[in-house]
């Protein structure tokens, strides 16, 4: 299929929604969806000549027909969803499906005065001027082809709102669940996370395939930290083996608050990841964890963009990916200081493993900097096991698979014990364990 067709099954679906959209919902909205399909008619899907998506293909994407799913297609086991996401069965959590809010499977009680976390089309339904206020914000759907496309369609998704001084001491999950049926499906879930000055908050969102079959999932989610605000969020990623996942973390982050990002990519057939910050107050600060594990002919892109903005601010970022079978990783990782952000202080890695001859990975780390008193540094290293270290191991009685297991599970633990939600770092760990335990 052409890059024009693909791109009119789009608009064309659209304009079929267009006169029953505006009935229901407030204008403000509509305009916003205008304008995401509008920037996604100019932009057109990403190719090569795009330099950050030079070594990633989106033709499984725009290659097929896609239809929205109406949420629950079959009869769900409550407690699979449960398993799969890594979340306890007491926590807070809202669960969609196939990017529509299933209230059997959520849960909001206990939650501290002030906070909400509400479905988005519950909130589109009430018409509230807080989502008139910030949806739609702090996302450059102007720029960014699947960002505009998830503008464009969205529908539902999640809202976070932690107002001044509140400190969350437990996690808050949302989980995305999808279900191929009959036909292909496509979700757009756009989550919505705004935390006043001095909260806190630990925010998890999980993707998971409950089935074989091919799917597309465009997640976005706008993230505003206020100032000295600490904010832990998390994105886990369990695609189905056919599963095609584009996601989007745009955060903007005010004078002194602190953002720890974590993302692990355990499976998927396509999975893009996308995380811009901006370090928009002076002391701003962001770390980036990342852990990709690809295997069979899986294809893992992590794009990562931090601005620095404003003076005396920091950023930290280690991406480490584990690659098997004739999958490939890339890492594409910007860091840009701003000719205003003098003592920045920016530091960025990417360590990559080979377990197969071929798996192939492509890093691209890169600093633009434009102001002159600042600390930067970045670097990246491709390799396989140490063979001195499986040596030492094998005459220590182990088996070459089970010397291999320790040395990967070794490998990918220095960014999984950086995980601070205890459950959720136990829970990642059995799972490597077993990953990479071979039968």
């Amino acid at each position: 299929m052409l890059a024009t067709e693909s791109k009119e099954q789009y608009l064309t679906a659209f304009n079929q929604s267009r006169s029953t959209r505006s009935a229901s919902g407030p204008s403000w909205l509509e305009e916003l969806r205008e304008a995401g399909i509008a920037s996604f008619e100019a932009l057109g899907f990403p190719s090569h000549k795009n330099e950050a998506w030079k070594f990633t293909s989106v033709e499984p994407i725009s290659s097929q027909s896609f239809v929205h799913a109406n949420g629950a297609a079959r009869s769900l086991d409550a407690n699979e969803i449960l398993s799969r996401s890594f979340v306890d069965a007491e926590s807070c959590r809202l669960v969609f499906i196939n990017g529509v809010y299933a209230p059997e499977f959520s849960r909001t009680q206990d939650l501290p005065a002030g906070v909400r976390v509400q479905s988005l089309a519950k909130m589109v339904r009430q018409n509230d001027d807080f989502l008139s206020a910030h949806l739609g914000r702090y996302a450059r759907y102007q720029h960014e082809a699947f960002a505009a496309l998830n503008t464009a369609f969205v529908e539902d998704g999640a809202v976070i709102v932690v107002p001044e001084r509140c400190r969350l001491t437990q996690p808050v999950y949302l989980v995305f669940a999808s279900v191929a049926g009959e036909r292909q499906v496509m979700s757009h879930p756009r989550i919505l996370i705004l935390l006043d000055a001095a909260s806190e908050a630990k925010i998890v969102e999980s993707y998971i395939g409950l089935n074989s079959g091919t799917y597309f999932c465009n997640a976005l989610t706008e993230l505003m930290g206020g100032r000295d605000a600490l904010i832990e969020h998390y994105r886990l990623q369990q695609e189905g083996d056919a599963g095609l996942h584009v996601g989007t973390l745009e955060a903007e982050l005010e004078r002194g608050c602190q953002l720890t990002a974590h993302g692990v990519t355990l499976s998927g057939s396509l999975v893009r990841n996308n995380v811009h910050v901006v370090l928009d107050g002076e002391g701003a600060a962001c770390v980036l964890n990342g852990l990709y594990l690809g295997d069979k002919r899986q294809h893992i892109d992590n794009y990562t963009e931090i601005e620095h903005a404003k003076p005396r601010a920091s950023s930290l970022e280690l991406y480490k990916g584990i690659l098997d079978g004739s999958s490939h990783g890339v890492f594409n990782g910007k860091i840009i200081v701003h000719k205003d952000a003098q003592k920045s202080d920016a530091r960025q890695t990417n360590k990559n493993l080979l377990l197969s001859a071929n798996a192939a990975v492509n890093t691209k780390p890169q600093l633009e900097i434009y102001a002159d008193d600042v600390k930067c540094s970045h670097g990246s290293t491709i390799g396989q096991l140490d063979a001195d270290a499986l040596f030492y191991l094998r005459t220590r009685g182990l088996g070459l698979e089970e010397a291999r297991s320790i040395l990967s599970f070794a490998f990918a633990s220095d960014v999984v014990a950086r995980i601070k939600i205890d459950s959720l770092r136990q829970r990642l760990d059995d799972y490597l364990v077993a990953r990479f335990r071979k039968p």
